[in-house]
């Protein structure tokens, strides 16, 4: 590797490098304590000081230097980490730089000329590396020291380093840490002593920090059951956003595809680096605090003041610029923040450049003023070209104007939610609205409450104003506790959750979903239609045809626009609350925000997002009821209770009028809402839970304490009310208002901040999934245990399935895009078919477990097996393929491997070829008919060519004897020997195996002549046996690439001519003819040490990827 020219004086320096050749401008010197020799105890020393200090002679033991006769100064200009590598400069100095050198007069002239070619050289190199870092020459020693060291494939991407000390035990190791795409590293050597660590991180159970008595700060990582910490990182809370994000990407890409296609910025994993990491993370958080979609990134972060006309005063915050949102917050978080949608925009103004200020003026006479912004000039035309407004040609004064008109007058400001065209949806009234319309004449104490509200919230909307660019301030979140008014509960859940933005920015979007799902039949389709009468049964609006129209269209829409999640159960029920406050249309982005941004993973297969939630829960417990968990030491009974709490955000367990103001708080304070009130249910009922005996008692105490609540200022009529209660027996419990045990959650467990929860939800993510991983691991291996015939115990199979999948299976989808393996994952399989491989990957993994170690035609012998057990002929095989085919080779009987061999040689339209008799071919028939009459008196079309290939599916998976094995030809035969001589080559009675295989195929050739002579005995046969019988023993000594398949082929061009002397050997032939071979019968039943084979391919396994 070619260094930027870097002085080094050698006069004074320590006797660390052995010259190994040396010429006029040049030497090239090696690291004592490497190559021939070692070095001793010097070594021991020099490799210490290498690894404990950052130079360049830790990266190599090689290197080059350029001097000049007349100089004591010398120039390192290469280095290398092999002998090869570092003879490849050199060599190349000889040739193209010396001859050059003669012509300068001054050694001035010649190290000028010798610096400028080098990092020419360099510059060369930088235009095809990836690398982008801050430090291009550091970062290039530290990836040649990574890829030293760990001999992982040159694929694998170095994306940041850092010194730090690791824990082994209770002695720390001062090392460094290297984080790659898809593995955590780490590297000590000291006087002797190598420590070497690599861990991939899909293999992660726990990534946090912690500090305890011992280690201040430190990251703690859990994986294999083993506990690692680093410390004494000097930038510390860095390097763990890396590692998360590292981390987090690594579970997305492997385990949880649906959420990582959503992440298009971060699907090459050779084009990952630190800055894009760190930009991902930042616009995560970013995205989480604004509400907003899952396109905007965070481009610009200014520090700045802004005018708050409701306070009259100048509050410190940060501007942050998305593609199509401009936003604020104050420094704390809480006091104030706002977002301005760039289409909101109409003008920007720069009033005062003394001040660094700018305004900027957006739709229903509203102007905000940002001062003291660093670059405010750039800033300014940020925002004009995103915004399509041409430049002031002078400072207006009109900005000025307007805001103090605002601050004299704040009740002319006024807002307009996002301009939309009106929408074409079926129904444009929420259905509140038509079923419960309000009378404004209806004077009694609830409608004059609710009136109150209202004109508090219209106060509110003067002050602060109303609509996408409202100031959201703690007086927004007080007024959210108290309730929200029945006429403003749509307009406000729009406005919080971000859907008005998601509307606003996609008109006519939904009538367009609508229109196209309309008739769709689809799984999902029928689930829905399955449900929708089960979504508040009890309310007017869904027992007309109005409210389950809507509600149908909704839900088939959202199916249609997101088939990976399609429709998941309790989506129905949070859709039903929608449509009563919201229109259709609104309804639709309302359940967008909820499923894509605020509730992340809930509705899918394995509701990960609720089950990540409920772990951040059960912590959350830990720390706040503390007698509880005294008295409750598991604390799964709570995440089993509080599921519905979490899918439906209690709509399912409280009154309906209650559940809306938790919803209220939902879309303004997100998960975090719903965790504070779990936690003041609990705290509500403390003393009776710790009373409790058994879970079924406490479940009991939960369910009448929420059959208890009530809100006593809803204007909804009884009938009405009584919709969700199930249970109206509250005579045994004290009855509690919503809005006080809202306000008590907020009281007692408002100091919860966003922030930490979603740190704690990325923290619980690794242990849900890998938990989901290893019961799926569990189900497998029971699963195989019932239907595998070989003795492999749950053990083998344990280390089976890691290798299969935890190295094969992602081996083959880390450096690449379009892994076919990551691709056809599809989890709605069976839990042995999800992952598979290509042939690629499994020819690597069956080349370290199968059981004949001196085997000489792996290849060849892998895509015949490959092809054999691949059932379906797609190309790849799942586990249950792969571990058949094991169990067969491991455990099977002598008849059962010899057959697998025979198969082998067959073509493939033959291996799985038998005869029914018509009794067998009746009663399969007769299944598919009543099959097909079922499904024909459904709905919809029949797929007949999917029942006729399930029919013979179901044929084909009748038990196969020796019997149906259709007889091998000519060819085949020949191939066959060939195999087993290959099998045996290398073998200790590979003598005596040869002779026995020779002995077979002269016996079972003389038997085919003597049967063709008694059948026929009219035309003797032509004499060509012979040849055949050499052809047979010769082929000890051949090598053979042909397949079955390509030599049945060739076979057949003339099998008119020879159709009449070719022979033909049945599997009973051989069979019968192998088993008077005792050498053979022992070679195939001989024990295999499968515990050893699995120790050694997982050794072999990443660098066999490596050395490919």
């Amino acid at each position: 590797m070619w260094l930027k020219p870097e002085e080094i004086l050698l006069k004074n320096a320590f006797k660390l490098w052995v010259t190994e050749k040396d010429n006029e401008y040049f030497v090239l010197q090696r690291r004592r304590g490497y190559g021939e020799g070692g070095g001793g105890l010097t070594g021991l020393l020099v490799g210490t000081l290498d690894t404990v200090l950052d130079s360049t002679s830790k990266v190599a033991p090689y290197r080059i230097l350029h001097h000049t006769p007349d100089s004591q100064v010398y120039w390192s200009i290469a280095c290398g980490v092999t002998k090869e590598e570092i003879i490849q400069h050199w060599d190349w100095l000889q040739q193209n730089i010396m001859r050059t050198l003669s012509v300068f007069d001054s050694s001035e002239d010649v190290t000028s000329f010798v610096q400028g070619k080098i990092r020419g050289l360099i510059a060369e190199e930088g235009k095809t590396c990836l690398v982008q870092e801050d430090d291009p020459e550091k970062f290039r020693e530290a990836h040649l020291r990574f890829e030293k060291w760990f001999e992982l494939p040159p694929e694998e991407k170095l994306v940041t380093y850092y010194s730090c000390s690791y824990w082994k035990g209770k002695v720390p190791c001062q090392g460094w840490l290297y984080l790659s795409t898809n593995f955590l590293c780490f590297y000590s050597y000291l006087l002797g002593a190598e420590v070497k660590l690599v861990i991939s991180w899909d293999e992660l159970w726990r990534l946090e920090k912690t500090s305890n008595v011992i280690l201040t700060e430190s990251i703690h990582v859990l994986a294999h059951g083993e506990d690692h910490y680093f410390s004494m990182l000097l930038h510390l809370n860095e390097t763990f956003v890396i590692m998360e994000q590292l981390a987090d990407y690594s579970i997305k890409r492997l385990f949880d595809k649906e959420s990582f296609q959503r992440e298009p910025a971060l699907s090459d994993p050779l084009q990952i680096t630190k800055r894009g990491l760190e930009a991902n993370a930042k616009s995560e958080q970013f995205r989480t605090f604004f509400r907003l979609p899952k396109e905007e990134n965070l481009l610009e972060v200014h520090e700045s003041f802004l005018w708050v006309p409701f306070s009259h005063f100048n509050t410190l915050g940060k501007i942050c610029l998305s593609e199509n949102y401009l936003c604020f917050a104050s420094q704390d978080g809480s006091q104030c923040h706002v977002i301005i949608p760039m289409r909101e925009v109409v003008n920007v103004e720069k009033p005062d450049s003394s001040s660094r200020a700018l305004t900027v003026c957006v739709r229903g006479k509203r102007a905000l003023r940002f001062s003291e912004v660093r670059d405010y000039q750039r800033l300014a035309n940020t925002i004009r070209s995103r915004c399509g407004i041409s430049a002031s040609p002078q400072h207006s004064a009109s900005s000025e104007s307007l805001i103090n008109h605002f601050e004299d007058n704040p009740e002319d400001v006024t807002l307009m939610v996002g301009q939309k065209d009106s929408s074409k949806a079926v129904s444009t009234e929420a259905l509140m609205t038509v079923f419960h319309p309000q009378d404004v004449e209806n004077l009694d104490p609830k409608m004059l409450k609710e009136k109150m509200k209202e004109q508090s919230w219209n106060i509110h909307f003067s002050e602060y104003g109303r609509g996408t660019s409202m100031f959201f301030t703690r007086k927004t979140r007080d007024l959210i506790v108290r309730g929200v008014p029945e006429a403003l509960r749509g307009e406000l859940w729009m406005l919080f959750s971000g859907a008005v933005n998601d509307m606003a920015t996609h008109p006519g979007y939904y009538t367009e979903l609508v229109e196209q799902s309309l008739g769709t039949s689809t799984l999902a389709t029928d689930e829905i239609e399955r449900d929708l009468h089960r979504s508040l049964p009890e309310h007017p609006a869904f027992q007309s045809d109005t409210g389950i129209s809507a509600l149908r269209r909704v839900l088939t829409a959202y199916a249609y626009r997101n088939p990976k999640i399609g429709y998941c159960q309790a989506m129905n029920i949070l859709t039903s609350v929608l449509l009563l406050y919201a229109k259709e249309e609104e309804a639709f982005w309302l359940l967008v925000a909820v499923c894509e941004r605020m509730l992340p993973d809930y509705f899918n297969r394995r509701i990960i997002g609720a089950l990540v939630d409920q772990a951040v829960f059960e912590d959350l417990i830990r720390e706040n009821l503390p007698q509880l968990v005294e008295h409750m030491t598991d604390l799964s009974f709570f995440s089993s209770v509080s599921l519905s709490w979490f899918l439906t955000l209690f709509i399912s367990v409280l009154p309906i009028e209650s559940a809306v103001n938790v919803v209220d708080c939902f879309f303004y304070d997100g998960i975090k809402a719903i965790l504070q009130l779990g936690l003041a249910v609990l705290d509500y009922n403390m003393e009776a839970l710790i009373s409790c005996h058994d879970d079924a008692e406490a479940v009991t105490i939960l369910n009448k304490f929420f059959d208890s609540v009530t809100n006593k200022d809803s204007p909804l009529p009884p009938t009405v009310q009584q919709a969700s209660v199930g249970n109206n027996d509250k005579a045994s419990h004290i009855s509690v208002d919503i809005s006080e045990l809202i306000r008590e959650a907020y009281e007692k467990y408002g100091n919860i901040r966003s922030e930490e929860v979603e740190s704690s939800r990325k923290r619980n993510k690794l242990y849900v999934i890998q938990t989901l991983e290893d019961t799926t691991k569990q189900n497998v291996v029971s699963k195989l245990r019932v239907t595998s015939t070989g003795a492999c115990s749950d053990t083998v199979l344990h280390k089976l399935y890691i290798l299969y999948l935890f190295r094969q299976h992602f081996l083959s989808c880390y450096w690449t895009m379009n892994s076919p393996a990551l691709l056809h994952h599809d989890p709605s399989l069976a839990y042995l078919e999800q992952y598979q491989l290509g042939f690629q990957q499994f020819s690597m993994l069956f080349s370290l477990l199968e059981p004949w170690a001196f085997c000489s035609i792996k290849s060849t012998l892998s895509l015949w097996v490959f092809r054999l057990i691949d059932e379906n002929q797609d190309g790849l095989i799942n586990f249950k393929e792969f571990c058949c085919a094991l169990d067969t080779l491991y455990t099977g009987s002598f008849t059962n491997k010899l057959k697998f061999l025979f198969k082998l040689h067959l073509p493939p339209e033959l291996r799985r070829c038998r005869f029914f008799s018509p009794e067998e071919l009746w009663s399969s028939f007769s299944h598919l008919s009543l099959s097909l009459s079922i499904k024909l008196t459904g709905r919809g079309k029949v797929d007949l060519q999917a029942y006729l290939k399930q029919w013979q599916n179901e044929i084909l998976k009748k038990e196969e004897t020796i019997k149906d094995l259709p007889r091998i030809n000519q060819t085949q035969f020949i191939q066959f020997s060939k195999t087993l001589y290959n099998i045996f080559h290398g073998d200790p009675e590979e003598e005596s195996l040869y002779r026995a295989v020779a002995h077979v195929t002269s016996l079972l050739l003389r038997m085919e002549e003597v049967g063709r002579r008694l059948l026929e005995p009219s035309s003797p046969p032509e004499s060509k046996k012979p040849a055949n019988t050499t052809a047979g023993e010769e082929s000890s000594t051949e090598e053979s690439s042909t397949t079955p398949e390509s030599s049945d082929t060739s076979s057949s061009h003339n099998s008119q001519d020879l159709s009449e002397t070719e022979w033909s050997f049945s599997f009973e032939q051989v069979l019968a003819s192998l088993l008077n071979e005792p050498a053979i019968v022992s070679f195939f039943e001989r024990p295999v040490d499968i515990q050893m084979k699995l120790g050694q391919a997982k050794v072999a396994q990443l660098k066999s990827k490596t050395n490919k």
